[in-house]
């Protein structure tokens, strides 16, 4: 099949799927005329991958995952290997959560404390022309 055609079966853009190949996580041989035309396993691929994805696996965590990968959920057997490297994985995304948590609570802190100096009696900044900052 086509990409156009892998596209529209896997619910993703084409240009995610010249990414995953980019990455090696999805494989197209190219016919006489140079389109990229995919086999029927390349649906269930990108299913796969778009799971790990949504788990936040990073495009390298899934080329080592996706070999062992089965269904479309998919399912990863708990080979030491494999468990050490999504062991790894929630640890990073553990310590992001925990880093983020320490950034809202610091951003909390300030408006609580501008708000108890009362933003309205406070004269404005001397930047006050410039753009605030977005949300």
């Amino acid at each position: 099949m086509l990409i156009g055609e892998l596209s529209r079966r896997a619910g993703v853009n084409a240009h995610q799927l010249r990414y995953y190949e980019a990455q090696g996580l999805l494989a197209a041989d190219r016919g006489a005329n140079g389109y990229r035309e995919y086999d029927e396993n390349a649906v269930l691929r990108v299913k796969q991958i778009r799971h790990l994805l949504g788990a936040g696996l990073s495009s390298e965590d899934i080329a080592y995952l996706l070999p062992c990968a089965v269904g479309e959920a998919p399912e990863l057997p708990g080979c030491p290997e494999l468990l050490t490297a999504m062991r790894s994985r929630l640890q990073r995304l553990d310590d992001q959560m925990a880093r983020l948590a320490q950034s809202r609570d610091a951003l909390a802190d300030y408006i609580v404390a501008a708000d108890r100096i009362g933003g309205e009696s406070y004269p404005p900044c001397d930047d006050a022309d410039q753009e605030p900052v977005p949300a």
